[in-house]
């Protein structure tokens, strides 16, 4: 659909490397007269425009073009006039679309007009334009235009006079003009010569709007693409393209809608004296009949057709680095085509074609090619599926071409890219790579990028910038199951990295401010979560939670890292809850400053999905976080407030809202008031709702299997009695079943996680 050029151009730093795309649609008269488009006739056809005024840089000598020197690139701050909208604007119309479309486009096809009248008319029109506007802003078009003249006076000597000019309307009184070869060669004299490599490239719909920033664009490309392709009847046909789309979105749109919006449009027309009915009268139908007034589906109509996500294409035989042509053929083989359109794409890592696909992926992003965007999956969260948002721009092609640099294939040029990147990197950066290296499968990088981590391990003895490395290697390290690579050195710099953070974070943590020691608080959970992803988690758990316990109880770290090491502990069962209760009762004493107490608070409950549960749970630590807020002075709640609110803001409205309500009620108390039995669990009533209980039974027999079935205890051994309290509760009894509540002669108990042995 578009073409682009790339070349280089001399600066006083050293070469400059750039790309001039120029795009071209199939409507476009240039794609008609290039070699190679169906349109063209077999004629010869000769190039016309220098194409100087896409290149930045130094500009025509000075005097020789009016003295302007060094002047701008179209498109990096020419502000010239828009002729069309000069003569919409005369012609009392605000759109310079809508007036091109009554005057050129509607009246094309009327009976006995002369094809080429336009032509004319248009020519007479600029001519009057320059005489008033001049160049009209466009400085460059004195180069272009001179060389124009020069290649139209070759194409005469050449062919004679029986030639066409296919070009921008603008120009036409800039040819006509009679000068001298030596003049317009006076124009060009003093402009560098450019050494210039040409190909094409896949260009879209978007790249064509003039909202890109393309200069001769549109504002509908997939609307006027329509106009040009329909080969009758172009309302109907797009009016019943919008009905498509808007039922693939679910929206009820039929037939007879269509009909009705047809009507509306061709009236509206009328109405306003229009030929046919334009994309103003089309748009305006459909708001009206399909979507109901309502503008919301417009967005979507306009970004899906009145734009598109049209992507050309290009034959095989067009110029192209060894690169893109490896691309190609791997894109062929896995059968993953380059789209314009957004769209997503699930992997699953143990088909082979899925594995190939998140290489090749993986690989153009560490060549800077952003095919692909790795997303987070709705459905399972193994490491065994990924999920990409995939959306093939234009320039990525030029990205290719770059790229083409380090190597002649997709794996070669990402596994060089990768080692220069090594080479350079930081702690951090190396940690990245590597994670990189595995996603991409290259294996031949992968040495050099693991000499160099634990080179960077070693000499670097900052422990945030080890906390921040370790995740990434943990992470990378269960690739080594699915992608089938074999990780045994990154696990060896992944243990020795995770020795010396436990050496070095309890110093760390110490004499730090809010903002460092918030910081430190997601290095400690990263950390936290990666020791126990490494092959050797069960050596280092012991020396990881000694490092908890010592920053739990020392004074001098900051009350969010204390509260945070507390809450680890207790998650992971190596802090039982009376020490929690005694290690949150020192941290709100009335000793501890308030903003230290709800910085501990914010550590302990904040930041995780289960922090309220806990509360809602624990009556003891409930009661210390209200009795601790009840006693803030006043003079200094409010600054406590927004910490606070800060903290129990994370968590979901269910638990804010049953918090709320325990605090309510009080410790020890039932929604109805009365005190609750003894042994009772805060917060719930005092005896097990029998026919809810029941109802979960068909559950877990379906679950638990045959061994559950009526009358067993769904364990290996026999069952006990009734009212032990363990298995074989009775509908009618005193027994009790697994979920901790007993019947009118049984006792409340506290387990409610084994529910295996629940009978009828």
């Amino acid at each position: 659909m578009a073409s682009g050029a790339a070349g280089r151009a001399p600066s006083p730093s050293g070469p400059e490397r750039y790309a001039a795309p120029g795009g071209r649609a199939r409507r476009d008269p240039e794609w008609d007269a290039v070699p190679g488009s169906p349109a063209r006739s077999g004629d010869p056809a000769r190039s016309g425009d220098s194409g100087w005024d896409a290149v930045p840089g130094p500009g025509p000598a000075a005097g020789a073009a009016g003295g302007r020197g060094a002047v701008p690139a179209r498109g990096t701050g020419d502000t010239g006039i828009d002729p069309l909208a000069v003569l919409a604007e005369t012609a009392g119309y605000d759109d310079p679309e809508r007036w091109w479309e009554d005057v050129v486009e509607h009246r094309a096809a009327e009976r006995g007009a002369d094809p080429l009248a336009p032509f004319a008319v248009l020519a007479d029109a600029m001519g009057a334009l320059r005489a008033v506007y001049g160049h009209g802003g466009h400085e460059r078009d004195a180069v272009r235009e001179a060389w124009m003249r020069l290649r139209l006076r070759a194409a005469r000597k050449e062919f004679g006079d029986r030639i066409a000019v296919v070009c921008g309307a603008w120009h036409v009184p800039a040819l006509r003009e009679r000068t001298t070869i030596a003049a317009d060669r006076a124009v060009l004299k003093g402009l560098p010569r450019i050494r210039a490599e040409m190909t094409w490239v896949p260009w879209t719909h978007r790249r064509l709007a003039r909202r890109s920033g393309y200069g001769a664009g549109v504002d509908s490309p997939g609307w006027y693409g329509h106009l040009f392709q329909a080969p009758d009847r172009p309302i109907e046909r797009w009016l019943t393209a919008v009905a498509g789309l808007l039922r693939d979105e679910d929206r009820i749109v039929s037939s007879a809608h269509v009909i009705e919006a047809v009507r509306l449009a061709e009236t509206l027309a009328a109405l306003r004296g229009r030929p046919l009915p334009g994309l103003t009268e089309t748009t305006e139908a459909v708001q009206a009949v399909m979507c109901d007034g309502s503008a919301v589906p417009l967005d979507l109509i306009r970004d899906r057709l009145v734009i598109g996500d049209v992507l050309g294409e290009v034959p095989d035989t067009a110029p192209a680095v060894p690169l893109q042509r490896d691309l190609h053929r791997t894109q062929r083989t896995l059968r993953l085509r380059p789209e314009a359109r957004e769209r997503e794409v699930a992997l699953d890592l143990r088909k082979e074609t899925d594995a190939a696909r998140s290489r090749l992926l993986h690989r153009l992003r560490l060549l800077s090619i952003g095919w692909g965007e790795p997303v987070a999956g709705r459905g399972s969260t193994g490491t065994f599926r990924e999920s990409w948002r995939l959306r093939w721009e234009p320039e990525l092609s030029v990205r290719v071409a770059e790229a083409g640099m380090w190597g002649t294939t997709v794996l070669s040029a990402a596994t060089a890219r990768a080692e220069h990147r090594a080479a350079t990197a930081d702690l951090a950066g190396v940690t990245a790579l590597a994670e990189e290296c595995l996603l991409a499968g290259l294996s031949d990088a992968l040495p050099v990028v693991m000499r160099a981590l634990a080179d960077r391990a070693a000499l670097d003895t900052d422990t945030g910038r080890l906390a921040r490395a370790l995740p990434a290697l943990a992470r990378s390290l269960r690739y080594g199951d699915v992608r089938s690579t074999d990780t045994t050195a990154l696990a060896e710099v992944a243990t020795g990295l995770a020795e010396r953070i436990c050496v070095g974070l309890p110093p760390a943590c110490t004499g730090l401010d809010a903002d460092g020691a918030e910081a430190m608080r997601g290095h400690l959970d990263a950390v936290h979560t990666a020791i126990g992803l490494l092959p050797a988690a069960e050596d280092l758990g012991g020396r990881w939670s000694a490092v908890l316990h010592r920053l739990a109880a020392r004074d001098t770290v900051a009350g969010v890292i204390r509260g945070r090491a507390a809450r680890l502990l207790l998650d992971e069962g190596r802090l039982d809850r009376d020490r929690a209760a005694r290690l949150m009762g020192l941290a709100l004493s009335a000793g501890t400053p308030p903003a230290e107490a709800a910085a501990w608070i914010e550590g302990f409950i904040g930041g995780t999905s289960g922090g309220g549960m806990l509360l809602v749970h624990d009556e003891r630590l409930l009661a210390l976080v209200d009795g601790w807020l009840a006693g803030v002075p006043a003079e200094t709640f409010t600054a406590v407030l927004p910490l606070l609110r800060r903290t129990f803001s994370a968590h979901e409205a269910g638990v804010r809202r049953t918090l709320g309500e325990l605090v309510r009620r009080g410790p020890g108390q039932t929604a109805g008031g009365a005190g609750a039995a003894a042994g009772a669990i805060p917060g719930f009533g005092a005896g097990l709702h029998r026919e809810r209980a029941d109802a979960v039974l068909p559950v877990l027999r379906l679950l638990l299997g045959p061994a559950a079935g009526p009358g067993t205890s769904g364990t290996d051994g026999p069952p006990e009695p009734p009212g032990t309290g363990a298995t074989g509760a009775t509908s009618g009894g005193g027994g009790a079943d697994r979920t901790g509540a007993a019947g009118p002669a049984g006792t409340a108990g506290t387990d409610i996680k084994n529910l295996s042995g629940v009978g009828t």
